[in-house]
């Protein structure tokens, strides 16, 4: 399969008729096209995408929440030994730590438990439950997992365990048959792309909601729930749960204002190791600098590392485990561009296949999903990476938006020995023994959905800038939008036929590409493309260009920049 680079399709969004953007309150008609173009064309419902705070949704509307808190107080007054079972991600990292905080504030006997990926894989696991049973424990409450776990779950309650789930993964044909199960996806509740870390976040709520009720008039509470929400908005951002979500979108704002002010030890030896400043945080700090390093440690080694980096009591503490962890994150870059590199070299002969499947034994689980991702972002195909074991193998898939890759898994049930996911990312086991017999499904669904569909990118650009137009105002007002991410993207702007005067590499291996633009009467604009710099290559003195604007900093200094995202040999009108 030959490696090209993949056009993009410029979609430009049509104008709103003016008479609906003078609707917009407090908005100017520019502001007023983004919400629109974001699907926000009631300007009521606008209104409170941009300025709520307010988490109005009562956590009591999840299905089994009067149950969870019932069975967890009953634990609490027993002294029961409860275990948060997590996950390896920034997701259930976070939700693991912030469960136990909660737990513990209440005054319960708790413990963490993550399961190591390469040991044990994703979710719940048999023999961990029947060994945390002999160690005495009693009650087991999921974070970010669970929710596909059936026999997992029947296993544990033979153990003598009591099992509730909290997750937030697409439901199976069959709930677990736990003590509770916690999920907003469950008919019942408003909102129903939570983060892990958000379901857990609303089970705190509930918890201590049922201790004020039960508790003495005037007492203080155990706990702040704002001493948390840190915890939410770097797991929600670094899950990639929607922020086009009022909720999401709430819990996002209120936890990047408990980020910037870095109380938490291991917030701020974080932020340290990162380079980065409490003030300065934004969602795309947590998506490009947080969860990557929270993640590089439950890829590479054991994610309960991230877990004491965000659960240490002191600033010293925390700053070791940081250290450990922006180490396991450099390491993590090396390995996962020599297993890409790799994959691509397999790739060779499978021209025309609509789907990716690729294994190799030398692979730990912990970067087959970055591979995936990659290789999608790359060949704009479903892609399906494989970590090969002696007698069974784990996968992560990546997929785009014309091709479900959970769906498309649960029409190969039978062959699995456990899936789950999202729409555009999903997870595996099987036996080696299917795997042929997999591919071969896996490439007929990917067929039959794809095929005669145009297979491109689109880059969705918001709207056409005159190159004078691009002013540290503009940077201003588009704050209003934060935070930015998956669901409710920054907005990128087209200029066409922008005048080049430099164009140059930067970076590693020079695949960055720098570029003065001229402005008449005024400075010339400095523009970066990651990933773009083939086109300085070329001899290229006007190009369309599609961007966003952002503030760089440097030396102390704040200037204008845009950062590319495509540009082209200019158009005709």
């Amino acid at each position: 399969m030959t490696s090209v680079s993949i056009p993009k399709r410029w979609v430009i969004a049509p104008i709103a008729p003016s008479e609906l953007l003078k609707r917009y309150r407090g908005v100017s008609p520019f502001l007023a096209q983004l919400l629109y173009n974001r699907g926000l064309d009631d300007p009521e419902t606008a209104y409170r995408f941009l300025y709520t705070k307010d988490l109005s949704h009562n956590p009591f509307q999840m299905q089994d929440m009067h149950k969870l808190v019932g069975r967890v107080r009953q634990a609490i007054k027993n002294h029961e030994l409860i275990i948060v079972y997590g996950d390896f991600d920034a997701d259930g990292v976070t939700s693991t730590t912030l469960m136990v905080q909660a737990l513990r504030a209440l005054g319960a006997q708790v413990k963490p438990y993550i399961p190591h990926r390469i040991d044990e894989g994703y979710g719940l696991n048999s023999p961990a439950l029947e060994k945390l049973a002999q160690a005495g424990a009693k009650l087991v409450i999921t974070v970010d997992c669970g929710i596909r776990s059936v026999q997992e779950v029947e296993d544990g309650k033979r153990a003598g365990l009591d099992i509730i789930v909290t997750d937030h993964h697409s439901l199976g044909p069959d709930l677990p048959n736990a003590y509770a199960v916690i999920n907003p996806k469950r008919e019942g509740y408003p909102e129903d792309m939570l983060a892990g870390v958000g379901v857990a976040y609303k089970v705190a709520e509930a918890l201590l909601s049922a201790e004020r009720q039960n508790g003495r008039k005037g007492t203080k509470p155990p706990l702040e729930l704002d001493h948390l929400i840190d915890l939410v908005a770097i797991g929600t951002v670094a899950d990639l749960m929607p922020l086009n979500r009022v909720e999401n979108r709430a819990l996002v704002r209120r936890g990047l204002e408990a980020l910037n002010l870095a109380r938490r030890p291991g917030v701020r030896a974080l932020l340290e190791v990162a380079g980065l400043k409490p003030g300065d945080i934004s969602a795309m700090s947590i998506g490009f600098a947080l969860g990557p390093r929270i993640n590089a440690a439950g890829r590479l080694e054991d994610a309960m590392q991230a877990y004491r980096l965000l659960a240490a009591p002191s600033d010293h503490e925390a700053r070791e485990w940081a250290d450990k962890l922006q180490a396991l994150n450099a390491r993590r870059q090396d390995i996962t561009r020599a297993a890409h590199d790799k994959i691509r070299e397999k790739l060779d002969g499978q021209q025309g296949q609509p789907l990716i499947f690729a294994s190799d034994s030398s692979f730990i689980p912990g970067i087959v999903g970055l591979v995936a991702g990659k290789l999608t972002e790359e060949y704009y195909l479903p892609s399906v990476i494989l970590e090969e074991g002696e007698h069974e193998s784990r996968a992560s898939c990546r997929s785009i938006p014309q091709f479900n890759i959970t769906a498309a898994l649960d029409q190969c049930a039978d062959l699995l020995v456990r899936h789950g996911g999202h729409e555009l990312a999903a997870g595996f086991t099987v036996l080696n023994e299917n795997l042929p017999a997999l591919k071969g499904r896996l490439l007929e669904i990917a067929r039959d959905v794809l095929d005669g569909q145009t297979l491109s990118p689109t880059l969705e650009i918001d709207a056409k800038l005159d190159i004078h137009q691009i002013t540290d105002d503009l940077v201003r007002e588009l704050e209003q939008l934060e935070p930015t991410g998956h669901g409710n993207t920054r907005p990128t702007f087209m200029v066409k036929r922008a005048r080049i005067i430099e164009a140059r590499t930067v970076g590693k291996d020079e695949r960055h590409l720098k570029l003065k633009i001229a402005r008449a009467g005024m400075p010339p604009l400095e523009a970066i493309g990651f990933g773009l710099g083939e086109w300085a290559r070329y001899e290229i003195d006007t190009a369309d260009l599609a961007f966003q604007v952002e503030f760089n900093e440097w030396n102390g200094r704040q200037n204008l920049q845009l950062r590319l995202q495509d540009l082209r040999r200019p158009l005709p009108d």
